[in-house]
């Protein structure tokens, strides 16, 4: 008889003649079967299985020895037998190096990625478009119809019209109003009208360009109004506003267009759009869900009723001589009132870009286009315009607008306040 001994504790026996005579009574003790029970646990796990593999080998001087710690059959196709039931799926790594099963929609949120950049692309390109545009025709009909206060109501006009004919194809888009709506914009509206007709005002009297280097201390006056409420911001912040400070006022004493009536009225118009924005963070937060377009066009029709009473009463005895001298001065009433019409759409418009490019990026992305549109607009209009620049005049624009730049990335970097 020979005897294998496979497992230590005890001896499964067979007759070496004939296996027609049963296996030794010893294979119905309890503590056999319970091994061999054990055994089929080693086949449904091969680590277990290879462990006895090695045992044996060790045992019996078998000179083939398997060491376990370097062979794992779960490598076999990320399954323990290398065969899967179910398809194979790619496997990839994310930055934190936890694997994820790739997405078979990827590509479609690829494209729609693309499509997004794209779509903010269009809107940054129309937004500085539109601008131009309007800052040129804004300015040929201030120079032979110098009466900002009726110009200003009529691109309000224009803004409130567009907007009615939006809601009225697209009644969906129209926000529900109610009083309280109202009542809160009545603020917004009014600091608006206040920034709208001091920046045309300063339009009539300077260049272009030095208007928007004037108006590009905005963040100033924001800082100053902002800390008088409460609001605390870092040394970073307030070291950013110098060079602007500094540069417009290197800016203003060179001009060669140099009027106090265009400083004040850029300088007002500061101070109305800074209100504006901090009015509206604290009378609007009930009405979030109104986006910047429709926000943008109540306030655009509330501003209209507020400025054109007032625009009648300041010089409206003036503008039916104002209108014959205009249209001596162009010489073709169509070409005039072109100029007047182009105006105020685009007025609506570039403000209707800005708005939704804000409603898509964060406000620091939307300060540095803010500050590269400046930019843009200054070197346009003095190709347009032909306005004589002097080098310190350049010097300090460009310190201004690059004050600008580093403001919106110290503010972007400005510690939240703790509730």
């Amino acid at each position: 008889m020979l005897s294998l001994n496979l497992l230590p504790s005890s001896n499964v026996t067979f007759l070496k003649a004939s296996s027609r005579f049963p296996i030794n009574d010893s294979l119905l003790n309890q503590n056999l079967v319970n091994k061999r029970r054990q055994s089929r646990t080693n086949l449904l796990c091969p680590s277990l299985l290879l462990n006895k593999i090695s045992d044996f080998s060790q045992i019996h001087g078998n000179p083939c020895r398997i060491p376990c710690s370097r062979f794992d059959f779960s490598k076999l196709s990320g399954h323990p037998f290398g065969i899967s039931s179910k398809p194979t799926s790619q496997i990839v790594k994310s930055a934190s190096g936890i694997p994820q099963e790739e997405s078979p929609d990827g590509e479609i949120e690829v494209a729609k990625d693309n499509s997004k950049n794209l779509q903010l692309a269009i809107i940054f390109g129309l937004w500085y478009i539109q601008n131009i545009v309007f800052n040129i025709y804004n300015k040929k009909v201030l120079n032979v119809f110098s009466f900002p206060w009726l110009l200003a109501s009529f691109q309000l006009l224009c803004g409130s019209i567009w907007m009615l004919i939006l809601w009225a194809i697209r009644p969906n888009t129209c926000p529900k109003i109610s009083k309280s709506f109202i009542v809160a914009l009545l603020g917004p509206a009014l600091f608006h009208t206040i920034g709208h007709i001091s920046a045309c005002v300063s339009f009539s009297k300077v260049a272009v360009s030095f208007t928007h280097v004037i108006k590009s201390a905005e963040p100033v006056f924001s800082v100053v109004f902002s800390s008088f409420l409460g609001d605390t911001y870092p040394l970073t912040v307030w070291l950013s506003i110098l060079p602007i400070v500094f540069g417009c006022s290197l800016a203003a004493i060179t001009e060669v267009s140099f009027n106090f009536g265009g400083l004040w009225g850029a300088m007002i118009s500061n101070v109305g759009f800074v209100l504006r924005n901090i009015y509206s963070k604290r009378s609007l937060q009930n009405f979030k869900e109104v986006n910047g377009l429709n926000l943008y066009g109540w306030i655009s029709i509330i501003s209209f009723f507020y400025l054109f009473p007032v625009a009648c009463f300041v010089e409206g005895s003036q503008w039916v001589a104002g209108y014959h001298k205009a249209l001596e001065a162009v010489g073709n009433s169509s070409k005039f009132y072109l100029w007047v019409i182009l105006s105020g759409v685009f007025y609506h418009l570039y403000n209707q870009s800005s708005y939704q490019a804000l409603d898509d990026i964060s406000p620091l992305t939307f300060s540095v286009g803010n500050t590269m549109k400046r930019v843009v607009v200054i070197i346009a209009t003095v190709l347009v315009f032909r306005n004589p620049v002097r080098p310190l005049n350049a010097l300090g624009s460009a310190i201004a607008i690059f004050g600008t730049f580093l403001y919106s990335q110290a503010t972007a970097k400005k510690p939240k306040k703790e509730a």
